[in-house]
């Protein structure tokens, strides 16, 4: 199943444009590394599939521009939120609520959601917990956390509405070399019950030790370059 086909669109920001004539397929388990230099769009392109950054036509005919069935170019910004809820993103600086504890961030990120039944909450919170390996944490506050462990927290959050696909963002930049491999390996676990994962970094160590599809962005292009690193793994 195709969840995110982007072709001969251009992606901007700040009316610079960064990535022109995007190709861009993402199929449903795929696990994606996007790699580049700093600055060449790979934040802007996540920015994009999530609506946060507006994208325009290159000059062509045929436009796709779909990810998750939603059209990237006419979506309405109502619209974006339901979008949104089938995507988990992960940031590099975790972006925890410092002021409540690891269990309350979580419920409030339910709450926002939609969740109304608290016992449902509290359940999908332990779930999610579990993945992770830090159901012990759970009335901890964010300071009382090592930064792993505030990474993977954040990866807890992004998964408490079970989305298809997670978009993270650098996720491993602010953690030493032994933390990041296991942050990625507990993305790979994800990605292997189903969850579509896309990752952004500029650590190649990552590719050969867990190999994925990988693309490339640079001279404002963007192109797989997955046999440059690994045979991808085929999946079924």
């Amino acid at each position: 199943v195709m969840l995110i086909e982007l072709k001969n669109i251009d992606i901007a920001h700040r009316d610079k444009t960064l990535i022109s004539n995007v190709e861009f397929y993402v199929e449903e388990g795929e696990f994606v590394y996007i790699i580049g230099s700093v600055g060449s769009g790979k934040s802007s392109l996540l920015k994009t599939l999530y609506g946060e950054l507006p994208i325009t036509k290159s000059n062509s005919d045929e436009v796709i521009s779909n990810i998750l069935d939603v059209n990237l170019l006419t979506v309405k910004s109502k619209h974006l939120p339901e979008l949104r809820r089938q995507l988990g993103i992960i940031f590099q600086d975790f972006q925890l609520l410092h002021d409540r504890t690891i269990g309350d961030n979580l419920d409030f990120v339910l709450r926002a959601t939609g969740w109304k039944k608290k016992n449902e909450r509290s359940q999908r919170i332990e779930e999610v917990l579990n993945l992770v390996e830090l159901t012990d944490k759970k009335d901890k506050f964010p300071h009382e956390l090592s930064g792993g462990e505030q990474q993977r927290i954040s990866i807890a959050r992004a998964l408490l509405n079970k989305p298809r696909i997670i978009l993270a963002d650098e996720p491993t930049g602010n953690l030493d070399q032994n933390t990041g491999y296991k942050i990625v390996q507990i993305l790979r676990n994800v990605c292997e019950q189903g969850t579509t994962v896309l990752m952004v970094t500029h650590n190649l160590n990552y590719l050969s030790r867990f190999p994925g599809i990988v693309y490339r962005i640079e001279g404002f292009s963007i192109k797989d370059v997955s046999n440059e690193y690994n045979t991808p793994i085929e999946l079924d």
